[in-house]
């Protein structure tokens, strides 16, 4: 068996946890590894492709980021490529994929990565290659599963919060700390919950400007001066829409950002109170990985061999409850995972004082 790595989307804690259990894994059973670099960029020419043996990963587990290198523009059924002009278009190179996949007989892919890449990973699994999936994101978004890389992206925020909480009270201000979150609010959530904030503000539940300052409001006048506010970068006002940063690059979603600022300026507009606004941005996405990542990551290398060598083409290693199991990559795709209202954090968050701007 030639087995081939694939490292897609952006970079998450774990990453290199779960190449070093597929190397091991398959190596133990006399496979050959090779790894692509820069999501599918090695195999159309754009970088290379390495050997990956047991020396070549020894000592990366504990290590942030990915040996293979990350890419969020590597979609080989729209890939940019510079005109003459200066300007940049979309070309189709799916096909000159498969070719060098066959050329070089990589037996199967293991693709690990997010959404965008293992919507990547179910076409091209419809166009013929042996594909298993690794679901990565520190969004936690990917239906059937937790991801790897969400507890260290958890874990870097309410560090954040925990030292926001002495300055803000210092000086008696708001402070908004805008973290990811697209269409997701795990991390605002899970931070902003055990990180004590005031106000959590999650793409699930549009906020009114109103609520927020009238928390903020409230926690004044029972003699708390100053008040955390967490937010998603995804989250927006009710009848509005999320905040973007410029133009995106060509076929790439837009980039979301700026809620914080603009919460920031429209709370001290109507409290009168000095606010301040952080962006926590890649940190979440840098450094080691937490010990309950860095185990994820590592069963979850070492189920995707296992689902290769069981022929579990089309699927993805999840862990849904206690146990690993494989679900089709189409099944994940259907129903992506949101912040459910009736969860008990948010619950036991509204109970504790929390407002979520509704």
């Amino acid at each position: 068996m030639r087995l081939a790595l694939s490292t897609g989307g952006g970079d998450a804690p774990g990453l290199n946890a779960v190449i070093r259990a597929a190397v091991l894994s398959a190596c133990a059973r006399g496979w050959t590894v090779l790894g692509i670099k820069h999501g599918y960029a090695g195999l159309l020419g754009d970088d290379e492709i390495v050997s990956l043996t047991p020396a070549s990963v020894r000592g990366i587990g504990h290590l942030g980021g990915t040996i293979l290198g990350a890419a969020s523009r590597g979609n080989p059924f729209a890939y940019p490529r510079r005109r003459p002009d200066g300007g940049v278009e979309l070309i189709d190179r799916s096909e000159e994929l498969i070719a060098r996949v066959r050329e070089l007989s990589i037996d199967a892919i293991v693709s690990i990565g997010g959404d965008g890449s293992l919507t990547l990973a179910q076409r091209l699994f419809e166009r013929g290659l042996n594909i298993v999936g690794v679901p990565k994101t520190i969004d936690n978004d990917v239906g059937g599963t937790i991801t790897f890389g969400f507890d260290t992206a958890v874990s870097t925020a309410i560090e954040a919060i925990d030292k926001l909480h002495t300055t803000a009270e210092s000086h008696d201000r708001v402070i908004v700390m805008e973290v990811m979150g697209r269409q997701a609010g795990f991390i605002a959530l899970h931070a902003g919950f055990g990180g004590t904030a005031d106000v959590i503000l999650i793409p699930e539940i549009p906020y009114g400007i109103d609520k927020v300052c009238a928390k903020i409001a409230e926690r004044d006048r029972a003699g708390r001066h100053f008040s955390i506010v967490v937010a998603a970068e995804g989250a927006y006002p009710v009848g509005g829409s999320p905040s973007t940063i410029g133009a995106p690059p060509p076929g790439q979603p837009e980039r979301l950002g700026g809620v914080a600022d603009r919460l920031a300026h429209e709370i001290q507009s109507r409290t009168g109170k000095e606010c301040r606004s952080l962006v926590l941005g890649h940190l979440q996405r840098g450094g080691a990985p937490t010990g309950f990542d860095r185990i994820l990551a590592t069963r979850f290398g070492g189920a995707a061999v296992r689902a290769v060598d069981e022929r579990r083409w089309g699927e993805m290693v999840a862990l849904p409850g206690q146990g690993l199991a494989t679900i089709p990559i189409a099944e994940a795709l259907r129903a992506p995972k949101r912040v459910d209202l009736a969860d008990d954090i948010v619950r036991t968050a509204r109970e504790t004082g929390i407002s979520f701007g509704d």
